[in-house]
């Protein structure tokens, strides 16, 4: 087996390994599969990784062939990802959400972005586990457990510390170098809670930067898929595979020129010289005073590198009385569940809401409120005057109300939040996350860079910057 150091290795890194011959992808899907079998299924037991991919080493074979020819497909070629259980991919691997009722599904096609980064090159590693059906299953459910793969345990606390969710497996995988980086998926907070409660990175994109197609949804709104990692450069590189219009997705449609080809063209070490930041505490009341330590530790940093600090630019909470997740989830759900194979039994919401009572004692280990809601309160068509009328407001207070507004105003780069704001996810605006530290308790804390629409250029430019500068990751001790 290869002396290459595993831990901590860059996407670059593993390229440079590979060109010159120390790894091939084969040995480095070999090493990623034998620290899952010590970390995640043996010793701390993680439980991140949902399934394994049965053909992973062979499309790394395939994909070391190519190398051997001179045929190099870029920056992700031979890479072992993770992606969310809630993806589709048309292989040997299910696609369940972390639903029993769905943990004999295979999807009949990849998801698009899947497509994109099996074209890319990348080894398609397996499935992380996660919070069911993306948490909208039922209250109370604790982040990161599902009744398919049960609880996710966060690397830097199994069994204290909580992983975060929805993306937890994501999160927790990419953090205990169990990837080379992960796919999570967002409704509110679902990428990005996770990467600050692992320490590591992660990207909201804008929706529509990112084809929400093959995707389990709750909504059809606020979805989108983004990358985890343990850099801003990796994140940036899977985030370039990802991106692209899909005629399938009309969210899509509207993106054209702004999506860019490479995204690691806008990282610069001297990307927070000059800039503005606004310092949204309007969440501040919910953190301990070691969080809010650490912001002000991370407001020290960008001055320091350059930054104009600019505060009282505040966002409220958004969505906390929303019922736009509610009224979309039926009408989303069962629109993908019609789409399964023609001989699988779960074709609607309903169908898993039965499965669930027959299998109480395996599924409804905390219930199933939401799924009931949804069921019995909507119509599952969208037309009611509540839904329309959250719908609407939510767009124009977290938007043009709201972070356009605090942009335009005080002539911001960029704002910076705390942890999770929901202003990012409702407005379907871009937010990049990145290791900020560690709380007393020892779970890391992650500051978040909040824009407009398509504004992930200067986002990743300030979160690099800051990354440089204050260099706050550190890998979990794992006995």
């Amino acid at each position: 087996m290869p002396t290459f150091q595993l831990e901590e290795a860059t996407i670059k890194t593993m390229q440079d390994a590979m060109n010159s011959g120390e790894i091939t992808s084969r040995d480095l899907t070999a090493m990623y599969l034998e620290r899952i079998a010590q970390i995640d299924k043996s010793g701390p037991t993680l439980n991140s990784v949902l399934e394994i991919n049965p053909d992973a080493i062979y499309i790394a074979e395939r994909l070391d062939a190519e190398r051997r020819q001179g045929k190099l497909r870029g920056p992700l070629h031979g890479i072992p990802i993770l992606l969310k259980d809630n993806i589709d991919t048309a292989d040997n691997m299910h696609t369940s959400a972390g639903t029993l009722a769905l943990a004999d599904s295979f999807a009949m096609e990849d998801a698009f972005l899947v497509k994109r980064l099996r074209a890319a090159g990348v080894v398609l590693l397996g499935k992380t586990n996660m919070t069911e059906l993306a948490n909208f299953m039922t209250t109370g459910m604790p982040n990161g457990y599902s009744s398919r793969g049960g609880q996710v345990l966060n690397p830097y606390g199994p069994g204290k510390l909580q992983p975060g969710g929805s993306s937890s497996g994501s999160g927790a995988a990419v953090a205990a170098n169990l990837c080379a980086g992960a796919v999570g998926t967002e409704t509110s907070g679902s990428i990005l809670n996770p990467a600050c409660r692992n320490g590591v990175v992660g990207i909201k994109p804008t929706l529509g930067l990112v084809s929400r197609r093959g995707i389990i949804p709750i909504t059809y709104t606020q979805d989108t898929a983004g990358p985890m990692a343990r850099t801003v450069q990796d994140a940036a590189i899977l985030l370039s595979a990802m991106a692209g219009e899909d005629p399938a997705d009309e969210a899509t449609l509207g993106s054209g020129e702004r999506v860019c080809l490479n995204y690691t063209d806008f990282l610069d070490k001297d990307g927070l010289r000059g800039a503005r930041v606004g310092i949204n505490r309007g969440y501040e009341a919910n953190f301990t005073e070691d969080e809010k330590r650490l912001l002000s530790e991370a407001i020290v940093s960008m001055r320091e590198a350059g930054a104009v600090i600019v505060e009282q630019t505040n966002l409220t909470h958004i969505a906390s009385n929303s019922t736009v997740l509610l009224y979309e989830f039926k009408s989303a759900l069962n629109r993908y569940l019609a789409g399964l194979a023609p001989n699988y039994p779960i074709r609607t919401l309903k169908d898993i809401i039965d499965f669930n009572n027959r299998h109480y004692e395996q599924t409804l280990k905390y219930g199933q409120t939401l799924l009931l809601r949804a069921q019995y309160e909507t119509s599952g068509t969208m037309t009611e005057p509540a839904y329309i009328h959250d719908r609407l407001r939510d767009w124009r207070r977290s938007r043009e109300e709201g972070i356009d507004r605090l942009l335009r105003e005080h002539q911001l780069d960029a704002l910076l939040c705390p942890g999770v704001t929901d202003a990012a996810a409702v407005s379907g605006y871009p937010s990049i996350i990145v290791p900020a530290g560690f709380r007393d308790d020892g779970m890391p804390f992650g500051i978040a860079f909040v824009g407009t629409a398509y504004s992930e250029p200067a986002l990743l430019r300030l979160a690099y910057a800051y990354e440089q500068v204050s260099k706050r990751r550190k890998p979990p001790v794992l006995d």
